[in-house]
């Protein structure tokens, strides 16, 4: 069985900075993909970031130009670049995986759309204004 932790999550201030880890106890190699996705309270979750085995990545419009996804396969571990941090940011944090190779080369919108098999329980960011 395979698990996901997120970790990194916690409480900032606007134009602040965090880096979210999710680490895999498999290697990474063996998921085609990995994305995180965001949940507020009272609102739809909401795809951020996707990288594929290829290192192909795609990035939300809503974050472009603030947040980064990388993966160490060496380390099993997906993370999160969040730079310029603001208060909508405010969400739970998800990592997910997919062990399809179909989903090499997707974008975040269609990743949220497939069947994901792995989730992790979630970190919470908080940005305060």
């Amino acid at each position: 069985q395979v698990q996901l932790v997120e970790s990194g999550g916690t409480s900032v201030q606007a134009g602040g900075s965090l880096r979210l880890s999710c680490a895999a106890s498999r290697s990474t190699f063996k998921f085609y993909c990995m994305g995180w996705f965001r949940q507020a309270p009272g609102k739809e979750r909401e795809g951020v970031a996707v990288i594929d085995s290829d290192g192909s990545a795609n990035v939300a419009d809503s974050v472009k130009g603030r947040f980064t996804i990388s993966q160490d396969n060496a380390k099993n571990t997906l993370y999160l670049q969040m730079n310029n941090l603001q208060p909508e940011d405010t969400s739970m944090y998800y990592c997910a995986a997919d062990v399809s190779p179909l989903c090499r080369g997707t974008t975040i919108q269609d990743f949220g759309r497939r069947f994901l098999p792995y989730w992790g329980l979630g970190t919470q960011v908080t940005v305060s204004s």
